[in-house]
C-alpha cells in the first residue's frame, strides 16, 4: 500500500486543546526523509515554541530528532538517535526505557502522527501497536508512549485510523491525506495548507 509523494510543505492550525501553528518542510535525501518544522502555541496560559530536524530512513523509522524548546522556564534542546532497530540514545546517552520504539512523537506536532502510519502501510481493517519516543513540549523530556493505530474505512481518497494513547486516556479517529499526512486530529489540529 502505497502513499503520494509528500509535498515541499504542509502546516497544521493547532484546535482546542492549544492556540498556535505548525509549519514542516519535507526533504528527500536519496531513500532517506528529512523534515524540518516549527511549532508554536499557547497552552492552558503557557507559550511554547519547538523546531525539530527529523532524519527518516529508507523504511520509515526514526534514525534522529534533533529539537530545541522555549519556554517561560527557559531554552531547552534534546538529541534522540535511533538504530533503526528500536534502540536509542537521548543526547548521546542509551536509552533503554525507549526500546522498541521506531518512531518520535513531538507533543507539540501534527506532523509526527504520519511517522508511523507512513511507516507501517496498515491495510483496511488492519491495526498494530506503534510505541513511540514522545517529547513533551515544555522542557522537551523524553519518555516511551503506548499507542495503536487501527485503519477504519477510508473516506474517498482519506485514510482513517482509530488512534489510542492509553496513557492519556485519549482514543479519536484520525484523518489522512493521499500522502499519509494528517488532515484532521480532533482536538488537536487540522491541516492548513
Amino acid at each position: 500500500m502505497g502513499f503520494a509523494p509528500l509535498p515541499a510543505t504542509a502546516a497544521w492550525q493547532h484546535q482546542e486543546a492549544r492556540t498556535g501553528f505548525e509549519v514542516a518542510y519535507f526533504h528527500l535525501l536519496g531513500d532517506w526523509c528529512r523534515i524540518e518544522g516549527w511549532t508554536t502555541a499557547i497552552e492552558d496560559g503557557k507559550t511554547w515554541a519547538v523546531e525539530y530536524a527529523i532524519d527518516l530512513d529508507g523504511t520509515g523509522a526514526t534514525r534522529s530528532a534533533g529539537l530545541r524548546g522555549r519556554s517561560a522556564g527557559g531554552l531547552s534542546s534534546a538529541l534522540l538517535e535511533a538504530d533503526g532497530a528500536g534502540r536509542w540514545q537521548v543526547d548521546g546517552v542509551p536509552a533503554p526505557y525507549l526500546d522498541g520504539c521506531l518512531d518520535v512523537d513531538l507533543e507539540s506536532s501534527a506532523m509526527t502522527n504520519a511517522l508511523p502510519v507512513r511507516r507501517m502501510r496498515l491495510a483496511p481493517g488492519a491495526g498494530a501497536t506503534a510505541p513511540a519516543a514522545y517529547v513533551r513540549a515544555v522542557g522537551l523530556a523524553v519518555e516511551q508512549l503506548e499507542q495503536t493505530y487501527l485503519r477504519a474505512p477510508d473516506e474517498g481518497t482519506r485514510q482513517r485510523y482509530d488512534y489510542a494513547a492509553p496513557a492519556f486516556k485519549f482514543t479519536c479517529r484520525l484523518s489522512y491525506d493521499e500522502s499519509g499526512l494528517v488532515l484532521d486530529y480532533p482536538g488537536i489540529a487540522i491541516r492548513a495548507g
